[in-house]
């Protein structure tokens, strides 16, 4: 997936959607273009629902296609809210997981670590980013990849990581383990998956 210049696409979505962009800078140019956009027209509901799925998207590295492919299971399902279902759908992405367990520190470099070989499912080498992990699958790092530089002074690292609590994290057998739990909206999100369904039931 080809992301772009992030600073500019973090700044057209008025939100620090990439973990690097959510810096003393951007907030304070972000306020300053607050002052002037408050004399500006307001944006449309359409606006507002666009400007709301494409911030989900990029937060989360996923296609046009492939988060239409989420949306429309989420409206299929009637087992619960679209909105929880759709949230599943995208916190249980392999890339998402590794980043969410805190081994790699943005989900870009976590969908590349995924891509590239580096993490194995249940013992079995998985190399695509939007596998969707299940209820007791392990996740750990390739044998051969413990050496590599992306997980120096991972024990440090996942000391200070606070995992939801949908997954645990084994620090002597480096394995996530995927378990029962809520996944909620957080504040962490920075959109409202509400109004991401809202524009694909214009």
């Amino acid at each position: 997936m080809i992301i772009g210049p992030k600073y500019k696409i973090a700044r057209r979505l008025q939100a620090p959607i990439f973990e690097k962009t959510q810096t003393q800078k951007f907030s304070l140019r972000e306020e300053r273009k607050n002052k002037k956009r408050s004399f500006r027209k307001q944006k449309t509901d359409y606006g507002i629902q666009l400007n709301e799925k494409q911030k989900a998207r990029m937060f989360y590295c996923v296609t046009e296609k492939q988060f239409a492919k989420y949306v429309k299971q989420a409206l299929e399902k009637k087992v619960s809210s679209p909105t929880v279902t759709l949230l599943k759908s995208l916190e249980h992405r392999l890339d998402n997981v590794v980043w969410r367990a805190g081994i790699l520190p943005t989900h870009l470099s976590a969908r590349q670590a995924v891509a590239h070989g580096h993490f194995l499912v249940n013992g079995k080498r998985v190399y695509v980013p939007s596998y969707s992990v299940s209820l007791k699958d392990k996740i750990t790092i390739r044998e051969r990849s413990k050496g590599s530089k992306l997980f120096n002074e991972l024990e440090e690292k996942m000391k200070e990581t606070q995992s939801p609590d949908w997954m645990s994290w084994d620090n002597i057998k480096k394995e996530i383990s995927i378990k029962e739990g809520t996944i909620a909206e957080k504040a962490d999100l920075l959109f409202d998956l509400g109004q991401v369904i809202e524009y694909y039931q214009r």
